[in-house]
């Protein structure tokens, strides 16, 4: 098998299962929310977590909030900051590239009333900085809301940028990131980034599926998704699962330990691809400064979803669009809002790999794809 699909969800890694097992044993699996010894020990080791994630994010511990997903957080933040704070302005700045949890918030609200403006993105995926300037100076702005590195093409956002821009033109407004592709390939200080909420999700770091996390910068306030019990500081209710931020926390140690590595792994696999993909009349969709993890890739002779399945008959496994939106069979909407044509973008497939992937599955997935042209490609 050869999974190119990480972008998608990644499989747990080893460490990460040794310690869901481990901390599913009876003397650490009381709620932590009880006053007995088990749920007091619990609720210690919890907080723990809570500190050891927050240390290699550059957060304070009481800044780490636990979720369900990255959905459950892009939704406690944009939704609960904007329910919170309504006299810091109705209008709401973002892109057509969002992830979808990012823009179906940004209906949500349009929907309340509040202004969504959508900032034109350029071929590369990069918002146009001189239209959120023209912007941002005419005030009423709430909240920017962002993605740190887009899903489907690996488009890296000038962070930098933008966060000086905010704090040159309007300073009061709050900054939105969805970090999720961006976490165990780019190395991550909340503190340092300038933003005010961020948001991450454990499966895509070789977690498993139901863990994530919001960061809230100390002193903004956000409404709370989720009501019930309190915990959580009343920001996320619901008993509170030790094994989960276990295992959240075990799959980032283990990225930030090697993320020199994994992105030396991942150039050595993308270059390859890159090259001998432009060979076979490939089209490249991701740009040039894109991170490696992510090769999106059209091919002029097989529809996406031809592609996806012929390959899938090898036990190769890649995406079209995002997984979130793939059972709808639609083309992606990002590229189509960076410019790519349509008939390009019907055709276009995503890789995306980890730190665990090889330059032999490489190898492997060119020669599967030369098979499939002289097996399948039909010249008229």
């Amino acid at each position: 098998m050869i999974y190119f699909d990480n972008s998608a969800t990644t499989f747990p890694s080893d460490r990460v299962r040794s310690v869901i097992t481990e901390y599913l044993n009876d003397e650490v699996s009381g709620n932590p929310g009880s006053l007995h010894t088990l749920g007091v020990k619990a609720d210690k080791l919890y907080n723990e977590c809570r500190a050891n994630i927050a240390k290699l994010l550059g957060a304070s511990s009481d800044e780490i909030l636990f979720t369900s997903c990255a959905t459950e957080s892009a939704n406690t933040a944009i939704r609960g900051y904007v329910s919170r704070n309504k006299r810091s302005g109705n209008k709401i700045i973002s892109t057509k590239t969002e992830h979808k949890a990012t823009l179906e918030c940004l209906e949500y609200l349009k929907a309340q009333g509040c202004e969504i403006v959508y900032l034109p993105v350029d071929g590369r995926g990069k918002p146009d900085l001189s239209v959120l300037e023209e912007e941002l100076s005419g005030g009423d702005t709430a909240l920017l809301c962002f993605t740190m590195v887009n899903n489907e093409t690996g488009a890296v956002l000038p962070l930098s940028e933008i966060v000086e821009l905010r704090n040159r033109v309007s300073r009061n407004t709050k900054i939105y990131l969805d970090a999720v592709q961006a976490l165990g390939k780019i190395g991550i200080d909340l503190h340092k980034t300038g933003v005010d909420m961020c948001s991450f999700s454990g499966h895509k770091i070789h977690s498993v599926k139901g863990n994530g996390i919001l960061y809230i910068k100390s002193g903004v306030n956000v409404d709370p998704l989720i009501l019930g019990g309190g915990q959580q500081k009343g920001l996320r209710s619901g008993t509170q699962s030790l094994v989960l931020a276990k295992a959240f926390e075990e799959a980032l140690s283990e990225a930030c330990e090697d993320i020199e590595e994994a992105n030396k792994v991942a150039s050595g696999i993308n270059d390859y691809l890159r090259e001998e993909l432009k060979a076979r009349k490939a089209v490249i969709l991701s740009p040039d400064d894109a991170i490696p993890f992510v090769l999106n890739v059209s091919f002029s002779s097989f529809e996406s979803e031809t592609m996806l399945h012929c390959l899938e008959m090898y036990e190769v496994y890649v995406s079209t669009v995002s997984a979130c939106s793939s059972k709808a069979k639609k083309v992606s909407y990002v590229l189509l809002e960076c410019g790519v044509d349509r008939k390009i973008a019907s055709n276009a497939v995503r890789l995306s790999f980890s730190r665990y992937n090889t330059m032999e599955e490489a190898r492997e997935f060119i020669k599967i794809l030369d098979e499939i042209y002289d097996k399948y490609l039909i010249i008229h």
